[in-house]
């Protein structure tokens, strides 16, 4: 079963295309304006970018132990050490990172309601006491010109769960201490949140984001896109053996390298930007594979193929193979472009616009171009229409999207221990070789210069004086070294990333205790909050957006219909979860006081406490809410089933039988109810004390 969910989205929001191209026919008039447009977004970006490429090379050197043409060394260097400190900081940041983002049990992202729902009931209650139902009897509460049955439909997730009991539901805040409350704008926030975690699973999103982290860490940017409705392959077999897939469609989301990424350079933000480019490097099996896909031109594919390939290698992907001399690659360049196009240009192509967008000057459009061809030119299926792709900086840089990392920002430094542990190794070969003069007026001629072990100079009669002199040069390695030194406290200066907390040992000073490294430790994450605030910002909330329109436009169900919002969760998972824990068994411990106990949300309490403890709270408990709704059906069913009369002269189980009818005992241990052993034993002297004879106490 392989449905075509993507052409169907396309479908539910009128996106237009444009027709094929007639087979084995290379002209495309049609086509010509766009290629030509998209091919000159792409150049301006590409020369914008030539600037950010040198950082990110430099950064990729100093990150591989590479030394780049603009290092020259002289004849006398022997020793061209490279010290690779970049790398360790690099692996670091992203582990930290990494750790921030993961180290819970579930992606950091979470659907909350906002503060004043719209649409969706923010709280409702019913009454269980009887007498008080009695007392209040009557409609709910409605807004203004509202039916009963559309405020049923405000209950959203709700309505179902609450339909025994549905015509006591009343909108609001419970006023009786027997009214239990229910929350539907939470109950539908948290089906949201579970339905956009189980397709962030699906399309392995923590491989692509620990991608981007990465990229982030090294280069100053990752970048992240989608999702897109893709057709993900299950294996399975029939009952004969057979092995007959079945396919799911599932929004996706990806990592994008930043090296094929090519924004707007005159945006400072995404959301400023006005169109980005993304270059694939593709084989032939992998562009017939758009053949597949929903409004890609089979033909125009075709005759993309049938030129060739047409993939030319950048000057930086020849520097990060090594020196690579082939220019040339066996692959087909081929440019996504997603941004605004002008509608003039699109009715010159024509394109059947939609109704509603005709009157728009601008119009957002996904066009695929290979070797000439237009591959696909469809409308922005995406309501409302955005970019996506999601840029988040390691640290910002306010002018440009590319932001700044760990390799650019200790480029200096890197390189001034380059140079000091090159001085001190070159130093320490001169220093321990001796250097030797020969005086050869001294030494009989023709004599073996050659210096070894037992080494035998004869000299000839002449003026007396030493004929062989021994010179040793002055090691000077320990200055070098305290320089190297000096160099890497500027690097963790540089960074935000001391050596101690990448496991450099040897720690001096406050360091030495455990105290001590937990106050500098505290202070270290002060940078990762930074970075990790970013990522929040500028990756993980618009994405976990996205995906809740995604689902909102592509997939509604009415059970999560909300005034929600999404919230990215990855710098609360700074805190370790054992404070967490202990603050929140601090805090029940404070509304154990009955003054207080009205106060505490109980139900919030324990499923936080869970959570704390890496438990999934929907499965290892029941809320108040949930424990009501049963309560309420058990006793209905109790009311209809009452329990079985004693027959008369039958002695009940706990009631006994020399006892008056009715009455149970109570005191199984004959204390007679009380309590024994308590109070405090009588002093000698004092009464009750039984060695007291009526003497006086020695005094």
């Amino acid at each position: 079963m392989e449905e075509d969910f993507e052409e169907m989205i396309m479908d539910r929001v009128e996106s237009s295309s444009i027709d094929d191209v007639k087979p084995k026919e290379y002209s495309d008039p049609k086509a010509g304006q766009i290629i030509s447009f998209v091919e000159e977004k792409y150049s301006k970006a590409e020369t914008a970018r030539e600037t950010e490429e040198q950082r990110w090379i430099q950064a990729y050197r100093n990150y591989r132990g590479i030394y780049g043409p603009d290092v020259q060394f002289t004849s006398t260097e022997k020793s061209q050490v490279f010290v690779k400190v970049t790398k360790t900081k690099v692996l670091a940041a992203y582990g930290q990172i990494a750790d921030v983002l993961f180290g819970g049990n579930k992606f950091p992202i979470s659907i909350d309601p906002t503060r004043l729902p719209d649409n969706v009931e923010e709280v409702v209650n019913f009454e269980t006491n009887p007498d008080q139902v009695k007392a209040n009897e009557s409609m709910p509460d409605l807004l203004p010109g509202e039916t009963y049955q559309e405020f049923r439909e405000r209950l959203a997730g709700l309505e179902k769960t609450l339909a025994p009991v549905i015509d006591k539901v009343k909108p609001g805040y419970a006023k009786t201490p027997t009214s239990p409350q229910f929350f539907p704008a939470e109950v539908a926030a948290k089906k949201m949140e579970k339905k956009i975690h189980d397709q962030l699973e699906e399309s392995h999103a923590k491989k692509h984001l620990r991608a981007a982290a990465f990229e982030s860490a090294l280069f100053g940017t990752g970048i992240m896109k989608g999702p897109f409705a893709v057709d993900k392959e299950y294996a399975n077999w029939d009952e004969e053996g057979n092995y007959s897939p079945v396919f799911k469609t599932i929004p996706q989301t990806t990592s994008v390298s930043i090296w094929n990424f090519y924004p707007d350079p005159d945006a400072a933000t995404m959301e400023e930007a006005e169109y980005v480019i993304e270059r694939h490097k593709m084989s032939r099996s992998q562009l017939r594979a758009l053949k597949n896909r929903p409004y890609f031109r089979q033909n125009a594919i075709d005759n993309a193929l049938r030129l060739g390939e047409s993939y030319t290698k950048e000057w930086w992907e020849q520097v990060m193979e090594d020196d690579s001399q082939e220019s040339k690659s066996e692959r087909f360049e081929v440019l996504e472009f997603w941004g605004f196009v002008d509608t003039e240009i699109l009715e010159q192509q024509d394109i059947d616009i939609p109704k509603d967008l005709r009157d728009a000057e601008q119009l957002s459009v996904n066009v695929w171009i290979c070797n000439g061809q237009v591959l696909r030119l469809v409308m922005n299926p995406f309501t409302p229409a955005y970019i996506p792709y999601f840029a988040a900086p390691y640290e910002m840089n306010p002018y440009s999207i590319f932001g700044v990392g760990i390799a650019e920002n200790m480029d200096d430094t890197q390189t001034l221990m380059n140079g000091f542990m090159r001085m001190a190794v070159d130093n320490a070969a001169l220093s321990g070789n001796l250097l030797i003069e020969v005086d050869e007026t001294n030494l009989v001629p023709g004599q073996d210069l050659s210096v070894y072990p037992g080494k035998v100079f004869r000299r000839q009669g002449g003026a007396p004086g030493q004929a062989i002199f021994g010179t040793k040069f002055p090691n000077v390695s320990n200055e070098n070294m305290q320089m190297f030194d000096k160099a890497r406290v500027l690097a963790d200066e540089s960074t935000g990333f001391p050596s101690f907390a990448h496991g450099q040992t040897g720690v001096s000073g406050v360091g030495r205790t455990a105290s001590g490294i937990s106050m500098l430790m505290s202070a270290a994450n002060g940078s990762i909050r930074n970075v990790v605030k970013n990522i929040d910002d500028y990756l993980l909330a618009p994405l976990g957006k996205a995906f809740f329109n995604f689902n909102m436009q592509f997939d509604f169900d009415k059970e999560i219909k909300g005034d929600l919002e999404v919230k990215a969760r990855g710098t609360e998972s700074l805190m370790a979860n054992e404070v967490r824990s202990q603050r929140l068994m601090q805090f029940l411990q404070v509304v154990q006081n009955p003054a207080l106990a009205p106060f505490a949300r109980m139900d919030y309490i324990v499923r936080e406490i869970a959570k704390s403890m890496d438990l999934d709270p929907d499965k290892v408990g029941n809320n108040m809410t949930q424990a009501a709704v049963q309560a309420e059906i058990l006793k209905k069913f109790q009311e209809a089933n009452p329990p079985p009369q004693p027959e008369p002269g039958v002695p009940q189980q706990g009631v006994s039988q020399g006892a008056p009818a009715g009455v149970q005992v109570q005191d199984t241990q004959g204390s007679g109810g009380g309590t024994i052993g308590t109070g405090t034993a009588p002093q000698p002297g004092e009464q009750g004390f039984s060695g007291n004879t009526g003497e006086q106490p020695i005094q």
